[in-house]
């Protein structure tokens, strides 16, 4: 079985979190959500969402994807992590998938996996990537770098992870529940 982390830390996008965590739930991923801290984390509209463990719990564990939410402040605070930092550059190091939307592309540039790469962000972010070659795409991968806009690409992005991880017939089969736009 697959499996992906999805950390999460107060000020997250809650679309983006729980749509990539839904889906690649319904292709049958086992997908683990690892909170900054315990209990509840809020959302940047307020949405709480009960963490399955704690990152210091996952310390060590391997992932065959790490996907980062965005949220300036969710981000912020992913990319003053160090446990965070270590866990991406470990994934890295492995040639493991790792994913991130909106301003989570930062968290990837503070950990020094992303410069050269091609990557899209929230427009927000843009300028916080130098050294990218950053293109407008709603979900861009480079090798194993997969990177997308906003709340609006969320469907996309969880697809694109989808597809990388078992193929275009699952993203059918999975898509044939959701009925989204593709």
């Amino acid at each position: 079985m697959k499996r992906a982390l999805v950390p999460l830390a107060p000020g997250f996008e809650e679309i983006e979190a729980v749509t990539v965590i839904d889906i690649l739930r319904r292709a049958g991923v086992e997908v683990v959500v690892a909170g900054t801290e315990r209990g509840p984390i809020p959302g940047s509209r307020g949405v709480r969402v009960v963490p399955d463990a704690s990152l210091g719990e996952i310390a060590g564990a391997a992932f065959d994807v790490v996907v980062l939410p965005g949220g300036r402040k969710g981000a912020e605070a992913l990319a003053a992590d160090a446990r965070v930092l270590t866990l991406l550059r470990d994934q890295m190091r492995s040639h493991r998938l790792i994913a991130a939307i909106c301003a989570a592309p930062e968290v990837l540039y503070r950990a020094g996996l992303i410069e050269g790469r091609q990557v899209t962000s929230h427009p927000s972010s843009r300028d916080a990537l130098a050294g990218v070659r950053y293109v407008e795409d709603r979900v861009t991968r480079d090798g194993n770098i997969v990177t997308s806009r906003a709340p609006g690409t969320a469907m996309e992005f969880a697809f694109a992870l989808v597809e990388i991880l078992f193929g275009r017939e699952k993203v059918k089969e999975v898509n044939s529940m959701v009925l989204a736009k593709e």
